[in-house]
This record gives C-alpha cells, structure tokens and sequence, in this order.
C-alpha cells in the first residue's frame, strides 16, 4: 500500500468537514434579512473565506490522489478546486454589487441577494452529496 493514501484521506476528510462546516454555518445566515450593508458584507467576507479554505484544501487533496494514482478521484475533487475558484470570481461580485445596491435601499437587490446566497449553498449541499458519494465509492476500492 503507497504511503501516498494517508495524506488522500487526511485531505479528504479536510475538504468534508470545510464543506460541513460553511454549509452548517451558511445556512443560518439565511434569516438574516439582508436588508442592512452590514449583513451583506458579512455574508460575502463568510463565502469569500469559504471559498479560499475549498480552494487549498482540494488543491491538496487533488495531489494526494494524483500521488496516490487515483486519477478519477483526483479529477473529481480538481472540479471542486475549479468550481471554488469560479464562484469566488463570479459569485462575490454579484454579492458585492447587490450590496451596494441594499445600501442605496433597492428591495429587489435584498430578495436577489437572498437568492444568490441560497444557490451558493445549494452548490455546495450538491458538492458535500457528491463528496461523500465518492469517499464510499473509494472505500470500496481500497
């Protein structure tokens, strides 16, 4: 057995609990009415993080499978490094330009911004259901 499956798993386990966590912690953000700037920005800096620790944390589980010679699975988790680095580049400028738009007191800019926020946690329940499908479809190949 490669020595190469143990940090695989460690980075595994990182990126798991990294998508757990900002989903447990995004979902609550929810009921924040979204109607002050303050709100806003949170909201954005709480996604802007998350997408950073995504990030690295697939990055390194991408060359842990790539050492480990899993190549499916490190193609499926440099997705997810991929699909980070997208919605850190186009998601938290649409959530900063609908900011700006709640503090110029437009209602409609409020409702879009919830909605935004909903489908960036969508993404990411979709991501920790595929995650998690994958690391049981691993465990059956080792």
């Amino acid at each position: 057995m490669s020595f190469a499956i143990y940090p695989a798993f460690f980075f595994t386990v990182v990126v798991l609990v990294t998508n757990a966590y900002f989903l447990m912690g995004g979902l609550p953000l929810l009921i924040l009415k979204h109607d002050i700037p303050l709100d806003a920005r949170f909201v954005r800096s709480f996604f802007n993080v998350y997408y950073g620790v995504a990030f690295w944390a697939a990055l390194c589980a991408f060359a842990s499978f790539a050492l480990w010679g899993r190549f499916a699975f490190a193609m499926g988790i440099a997705i997810m490094a991929i699909v980070a680095i997208l919605l850190r580049r186009h998601l938290l400028p649409v959530m900063q330009r609908l900011g700006t738009q709640i503090e110029a007191n437009d209602g409609k800019a409020t409702q879009r911004f919830r909605q935004v926020h909903a489908m960036a946690l969508l993404i990411s329940f979709v991501q920790l259901v595929v995650l998690v499908w994958g690391t049981i479809r691993l465990s059956q190949q080792v």
